[in-house]
């Protein structure tokens, strides 16, 4: 029998209240390092605070008042973000209780809370086998429920082609116009040929690759004899997971697709952000958070704490 399909009213409200108000408490309201805007406006002059960004010094201000002060911006318009949301076969697999495609969902979900609800408008283009579904930028909460309820009335692809990410890429650059924050969210588990679209996406938006993953396609542990079988095609092959041969060498290729996926992501010029089944989605956000806050102090010439060097690996291009 097939899963009932969750009422999407219901998975917005358990979100607002696990997710989205641990982060409004945990980063105070305050979303500007996440969704900056495209255009600034001068706003105000105040005295410089622990944490604050460098950049915005005003050095003359500062040397005539013998005390730093840094420059205030409004943002003069309104950030339109984009989804683009690989929901092929591959992404429809999780070793325990949460699946990738159950993460994107809620990912995409509390994204889009977060923007609407500062009145920024979002869309998405969804990708099954192919561009199926294009869900135009608007702004609000019915909207939000929207794109949640499409992600979520999807029926599910028994099996297709391979994912081919250029497709929804190239689709991306034809339809979305104005500059424009977005995320494409994918386990990335592709045909070769998209590392330079998305180079080309990035060069006219902002691009936030988020990577879905699970614990079980870095390492494998000691399972006996399964039958491993492909997403997407359908194949089925016995594998001896017992075989610590077998077991060092699965890893060992994983580890060279990480290495990889991080080089793809650095020679298009994308932030990229890891979302794993195993891990909490506030944890990760917060890491994010903290991890763009500290690419725009590194980029004032401070420098990259320890314990972010390996986050700054991935997500810096």
């Amino acid at each position: 029998m097939p899963e009932p399909t969750p009422d999407p009213e219901r998975t917005l409200l358990r979100l607002e209240w696990t997710v989205i108000r641990r982060l409004d408490g945990l980063l105070h309201g305050d979303y500007r390092t996440l969704l900056r805007g495209f255009g600034l406006d001068l706003a105000d002059l105040r005295e410089y605070q622990y944490h604050d960004d460098v950049r915005y010094i005003d050095w003359n201000v500062t040397a005539r008042l013998q005390t730093p002060y840094v420059r205030e911006y409004n943002e003069d318009r309104d950030v339109t973000a984009w989804f683009l949301l690989d929901l092929s076969p591959s992404v429809d697999f999780g070793s325990r209780t949460v699946k990738k495609v159950s993460l994107s969902t809620e990912f995409v979900t509390v994204l889009a809370r977060l923007l609407t609800r500062h009145g920024n408008p979002v869309g998405a283009l969804l990708y099954g086998d192919h561009v199926d579904t294009v869900i135009p930028a608007r702004s609000g909460r019915r909207h939000v429920l929207h794109i949640l309820h499409t992600m979520l009335s999807r029926p599910a692809l028994a099996q297709s082609g391979a994912t081919d990410l250029k497709d929804l890429l190239q689709n991306a650059l034809r339809i979305m116009r104005r500059r424009s924050l977005v995320f494409v969210i994918s386990d990335f588990v592709s045909t070769p040929g998209w590392i330079e679209p998305l180079g080309h996406l990035a060069r006219r938006h902002e691009i936030v690759a988020v990577r879905l993953y699970d614990p079980l396609e870095l390492e494998l542990p000691d399972l006996g004899l399964v039958v491993v079988q492909d997403a997407e095609t359908g194949e089925q092959l016995w594998v001896d997971t017992h075989d610590r041969g077998f077991r060092k060498r699965f890893t060992a290729q994983a580890q060279r697709r990480e290495t990889q996926l991080r080089s793809a992501f650095r020679q298009a010029g994308v932030d990229a952000l890891e979302l794993s089944t195993d891990d909490s989605l506030v944890d990760a956000i917060l890491r994010f958070a903290d991890l763009r806050k500290r690419q725009s102090q590194l980029a004032a010439g401070g420098s990259m704490p320890k314990h972010l060097e390996a986050s700054h690996d991935v997500s810096m291009a």
